[in-house]
């Protein structure tokens, strides 16, 4: 469109989507939506309500430039900033993996091998609410009061104890946030060797204001974790990097010229990060402890079978939300 032209959000839309359609874009019309969305800070839904408003020059110049950038095949995530993740909305940026649907399932299968969080206690309830009521009027009722809270208190009874998670090549940190979000009792030690993820994972946990029960570390795997943690682990969960090399010739465009090959490359079978991370479970983990793994479709049943051969119980595999072998969950043997 000209310059003068009068840029409605109609007429944006059209254009976009045409201008993608020519560059090869699979889904023009829906990067078009997303990309409009976020220029003129509307959703998809009060785009389709407002065709006929015009757009600041401020949001031509923000959406020409997210355009361009798209044209080049650079992901949405990575244009826009933030992706969705289950329960939450992540940052992402260059040089750290993007969240996957397929790793939703990973954090799912991880969550059921964990004891199930508490419901609150009825009597707990019965107290926050006489603890908001206005103070007794009649003689001696503050007492009484006190007396009954303070039987009722949930010191009275022994709190569970913390349930300890190692979240290991933790990227946008999107599985540690997930499950600390999720779980209230899961205190998740992340790790990454890319100081990109490493920064990001910890602006992601402060975002989501769970840094006080994710500690994100700098290190190879699990090296960089306190020694007097391991065998501690009630669970173990990676999306360790784990294409097939020759696999990675294959990848879409936008996933090979934009995403880390750090965080794809799992060698000649997809299985190198694994193999080295079985060990450090059998280390790490408690007796009766679990681990749940994202691996390629190709790789999981040579990867239950060095499981098992390791000496995992319950080892099986589970499927993606597209019906593909995905996640390897599996437990310590318990003493």
């Amino acid at each position: 469109m000209a310059e003068t032209d009068i840029w409605t959000i109609r007429a944006a839309l059209e254009w976009t989507v045409g201008y993608l359609e020519r560059k090869g874009d699979e889904s023009p019309r829906l990067s078009a939506q997303w990309l409009l969305s976020e220029a003129c800070g509307l959703s998809r839904i009060e785009l389709y309500a407002n065709f006929d408003q015009p757009l600041s020059l401020e949001e031509r110049d923000v959406l020409r430039g997210f355009v361009t950038r798209r044209g080049k095949g650079e992901p949405l995530q990575y244009i826009t900033g933030e992706t969705g993740f289950r329960h939450i909305t992540v940052k992402v940026r260059p040089g750290v993996l993007i969240p996957r649907p397929e790793t939703e399932v990973l954090v799912s299968e991880a969550l059921a091998l964990l004891p199930a969080a508490p419901r609150p206690r009825a009597r707990d309830e019965e107290v926050e609410a006489l603890a908001s009521e206005e103070a007794p009027e009649h003689e001696g009722a503050e007492e009484v009061a006190e007396a009954d809270a303070s039987a009722a208190a949930p010191g009275s009874v022994p709190e569970p104890d913390p349930l300890l998670v190692a979240d290991i090549c933790t990227g946008s940190g999107c599985i540690a946030c997930s499950i600390a979000y999720e779980h209230p009792l899961a205190r998740v030690v992340a790790t990454d060797l890319a100081p990109e993820a490493v920064a990001l994972a910890r602006e992601n946990a402060t975002a989501l204001g769970l840094e006080e029960r994710i500690d994100v570390l700098a290190c190879d795997l699990g090296e960089g974790i306190d020694a007097a943690l391991l065998g501690t682990f009630d669970l173990i969960v990676s999306n360790p990097p784990y294409v097939p090399t020759a696999v990675l010739a294959d990848v879409p465009r936008e996933v090979a010229d934009f995403e880390p090959a750090l965080a794809l490359d799992g060698g000649a079978d997809g299985l190198a990060i694994f193999r080295r991370l079985l060990p450090f479970c059998a280390r790490a983990l408690k007796p009766g402890g679990a681990f749940a793994f994202e691996l390629h479709e190709t790789c999981l049943d040579d990867a239950a079978a060095l499981a098992t051969a390791a000496g995992f119980d319950h080892v099986r595999v589970v499927a993606d939300l597209a019906g593909r072998p995905r996640v390897l969950v599996g437990r310590r043997a318990a003493c």
